[in-house]
């Protein structure tokens, strides 16, 4: 097994197919002697059997899938969880903007990098990022479950701030009350079925909240909808 370090954890895996070995190169840790956090086996066995349930995929794509899964399964026990979202980097904080298939969360993030520059804005992670709260702070982390295009960097950031998109014509943003706010973040994570790794996501997604804003936004793909959205989340931050 080869040690990779993933969202300042240890975790242990041997990719079978090339997909998951190239996303993964970038979190290979320097100590490859360390005692491993999280154990990730996904065996040729398992591949297939994920296989047979989804024709439509390669057997490189249900090791990636069934790798992330292990991954999420072992981190709920850090104090993390991971969030289908495109994760923006900019001085320091990161920005989470979260939607279903196809909204335009990634077009989102991509005019950050157009309107503040590419080497300002950072691109953490442009499908599942990872949070974990360390010492009272809410960290986001790329990860190489990183979508179509894996755009994920091996960093971490302070959350600034979690923004749910939908299409709409007028660019218009505010903060979710509390109880709508869970139920959003539950939606755009993976739920575990016991109930004792649910408690633990609840927990984590309670303590979120207890660190920063979570938003709700109508944009359309404009320039103006990354300044409102900057300019709104930016007003909501905790000091560090």
């Amino acid at each position: 097994m080869s040690m990779y370090n993933i969202a300042g954890l240890n975790v242990s895996i041997e990719p079978v197919y090339g997909q998951l070995r190239s996303r993964c190169s970038k979190y290979l840790a320097d100590d490859q002697s360390k005692k491993p956090q999280i154990r990730i086996a996904v065996t040729k066995e398992r591949i297939r059997g994920f296989s047979e349930k989804t024709a439509e995929l390669s057997a490189e794509d249900c090791e990636y899938i069934l790798a992330g899964a292990d991954f999420y399964s072992g981190l709920v026990h850090f104090n993390g969880m991971m969030l289908h979202a495109s994760a923006v980097a900019l001085d320091g904080r990161a920005y989470l903007f979260s939607a279903p298939c196809g909204t335009g969360k990634s077009t989102h993030t991509g005019l950050w990098q157009q309107y503040f520059g590419a080497d300002r804005a950072i691109i953490i992670n442009d499908d599942k990022p990872a949070i974990r709260l360390i010492d009272g702070h809410a960290l986001v982390f790329g990860t190489p479950f990183s979508g179509k295009h894996d755009i994920s960097v091996n960093a971490a950031y302070e959350l600034g701030g979690i923004c749910f998109l939908h299409r709409a014509e007028k660019n218009e943003i505010y903060e979710m009350p509390e109880k709508r706010a869970i139920y959003a973040l539950l939606n755009q994570t993976l739920r575990p079925v016991d109930l004792d790794r649910m408690s633990m996501v609840l927990k984590t997604i309670d303590a979120v909240l207890g660190l920063t804003k979570v938003y709700s936004m109508g944009c359309n793909i404009s320039q103006d909808a990354v300044r409102l959205s900057y300019e709104t989340m930016k007003k909501g931050l905790t000091p560090q």
